[in-house]
């Protein structure tokens, strides 16, 4: 029985046998699970880098005025007694807008005309008078000194006749000037006195507006002026040049008619450093009205072989402005850019891109610099023409 027993050493050196082959069984049916698959490349949509020349336009706050406005003032005093226009309507030049009570006036003129008759016939005696003399002088039947004195009596008498003839002419007219007329055809305001009220010289009784042409009166900033003295001239007046005016109205529709500059002021407010600009547009039908707010736009400049890329490709980062490009192999390259003029939708890039390049419009937010990105072309409707008229924002590159 004791050659059965085996060596207690042996048994535990067996064990640590059995032990290292099962651990290095369980190592060989547990492998490493295989590596995850890389992610695709983030998708991105880009538009390309046009070059076109690009109409610059500018935006200013304008009011809109007549043409010509005429206060309506009467020449003589009196009681109104009829207002023969309806108010807010558009009147002929000469119609008669308000009548002023004319007996007064009627009376003085028809005394001013018996004055007048009384002294033509004083005018008609002296010239017998004189006539008379003349023949019994030849005969020495009268003295020299008669017909002397006769002759002064006549010269006497026909300025008197003058004299009259202009108090009856003055004296008509202020019977005339109890009508009241309107001096210019356009559109008449509400009346400020109505009837019975007692004017006189000073009283405005209405107001009277040229509106066809309409007039939009604005100021540009000394700058823009000397760009313009400088350049195209838009600022300044001209008989042949194309109307370049366009006006915005409170609802934000553009009027359909272009107008042009008819005057630029003479001084450029110290106050302010601004300088009056007027310009005149159609207004048929009368649609425009004096005191209407507008926006008046317009281009003034054009600029020639400049680079557009639309407002989403340009990213804003602590006063810098980057875009990324996408090369022909996929690989982004972020550049900071200088940024001109917005036009539209769109951006005027002054420097750090070239024509044909294509930029990031979707996605930007996804790319590093150097990453490999699966670019497609961006939707037609996520770029504006570069020539749509648009609100010309302060150049961010200034």
């Amino acid at each position: 029985m004791n050659a059965l027993v085996a060596p207690r050493g042996s048994i535990v050196i067996n064990t640590r046998i059995v032990s290292l082959v099962w651990l290095l069984a369980s190592v060989a049916c547990h492998k490493p699970p295989a590596p995850a698959p890389a992610p695709p490349p983030p998708a991105v949509q880009v538009a390309d880098v046009v070059q076109s020349d690009v109409p610059i336009y500018r935006e200013w706050v304008g009011t809109l005025d007549g043409l010509v406005n005429a206060d309506i003032r009467p020449q003589v005093e009196g009681y109104v007694r009829k207002q023969a226009y309806r108010e807010g309507t558009y009147v002929g030049q000469g119609e008669l807008l308000f009548l002023i009570d004319p007996r007064n006036y009627k009376a003085l003129a028809d005394q001013a005309r018996s004055t007048l008759d009384r002294n033509m016939a004083t005018l008609a005696k002296a010239r017998l008078d004189v006539k008379r003399d003349r023949q019994l002088i030849a005969s020495e039947a009268i003295a020299p000194q008669q017909l002397d004195n006769d002759l002064a009596a006549e010269r006497e008498a026909a300025a008197s006749v003058e004299s009259a003839r202009a108090t009856l002419a003055q004296a008509q007219l202020s019977h005339g000037w109890t009508q009241v007329t309107s001096p210019i055809a356009g559109i008449v305001g509400i009346a400020t006195l109505q009837v019975g009220s007692l004017v006189s010289t000073s009283s405005v009784m209405t107001t009277v507006s040229q509106v066809d042409p309409i007039k939009a009166q604005f100021n540009i900033s000394e700058n823009e002026y000397l760009r313009s003295a400088r350049g195209n001239h838009w600022a300044e007046p001209a008989e042949s040049a194309e109307p370049i005016l366009e006006l915005i109205l409170d609802d934000g529709s553009v009027y359909p008619y272009r107008g042009a500059v008819i005057v630029t002021n003479r001084q450029v407010n110290p106050q302010t450093g601004t300088i009056a600009i007027q310009g005149s547009f159609p207004n048929a039908g009368n649609i425009l009205r004096p005191g209407q707010y507008a926006k008046v736009r317009g281009a003034v400049e054009t600029r020639k072989g400049a680079l557009l890329v639309s407002q989403r490709a340009v990213n804003e980062l602590q006063g810098a402005y980057q875009v990324a490009v996408v090369a022909s192999d996929g690989k982004v390259d972020v550049r900071t850019v200088r940024a001109g003029e917005q036009v539209g939708n769109q951006w005027i890039i002054e420097e750090g891109l070239h024509p044909g390049e294509k930029v990031v419009v979707e996605g930007f937010a996804r790319v590093r610099p150097g990453m490999v990105v699966r670019a497609s072309p961006a939707p037609d409707g996520s770029t504006a023409s570069a020539t749509t008229p648009a609100a010309a924002a302060p150049s961010p590159g200034r």
